[in-house]
C-alpha cells in the first residue's frame, strides 16, 4: 500500500489526515497548496481530511516574490 506525494512513492498511513501527511513530509511552508487526485483540499479541512490508499497527492509550496 502507498500514496505517491509529488510524483514519490511513500508509504500508506491508515487514516492519515492532510495535516499529518504534510509533519511527516516536513511541509512546513507557510503557503501551501493540497490536492488529492486533482481536487484542492481547502486548508480549513486539511486537519479531518483522511488520504485514501494509492491516492494521488500534490503539494505546492506557493511563493511570492517581487
Amino acid at each position: 500500500m502507498s500514496i505517491t506525494v509529488n510524483n514519490r512513492k511513500i508509504e500508506y498511513v491508515k487514516n492519515e489526515t492532510v495535516n499529518e501527511l504534510l509533519k511527516r513530509m516536513k511541509y512546513n511552508f507557510p503557503l501551501i497548496i493540497v490536492k488529492i487526485n486533482k481536487n484542492l483540499v481547502k486548508k480549513k479541512d486539511y486537519s479531518n481530511t483522511i488520504i485514501p490508499d494509492n491516492s494521488e497527492v500534490a503539494v505546492i509550496h506557493m511563493i511570492s516574490g517581487g
